[in-house]
């Protein structure tokens, strides 16, 4: 009985200290709401660099010449042809399809 009663002590002091510790996490998460709100409302993001704007033109450029290439790479039939079936096989799917659906059928058929 005696190991019961330690036992039990221990409990308490284990829920007490978890609610000591949750208060803690309350405080610290209303320490950083408010200090996120000091800063303009972005917590936890980097700050974004600041480009010039002939870095900008220069990146605007880049980017219209590469979908330009594009555009013609396109054009010029390099990119792959749209793959098609033969009738033959075509023909042949379509064989095997109705046999699977006669095979269904007479087994329906038979559960009749």
């Amino acid at each position: 009985m005696a190991n019961l009663k330690g036992l039990a002590s221990v409990v308490s002091e284990l829920k007490v200290e978890r609610t000591n510790l949750a208060n803690q996490l309350k405080h610290v998460d209303t320490a950083l709401s408010v200090l996120g709100k000091l800063n303009g409302g972005s917590s936890y993001t980097k700050a974004s660099r600041t480009l010039s704007a002939s870095a900008r033109k220069r990146m605007s450029l880049a980017q219209k010449a590469r979908w330009a290439k594009r555009a013609t790479n396109d054009q010029a039939g390099k990119t792959k042809p749209k793959r098609t079936m033969s009738a033959s096989a075509r023909r042949k799917i379509a064989a095997a399809q109705r046999a699977r659906w006669a095979k269904v059928k007479a087994q329906q058929k038979k559960a009749a």
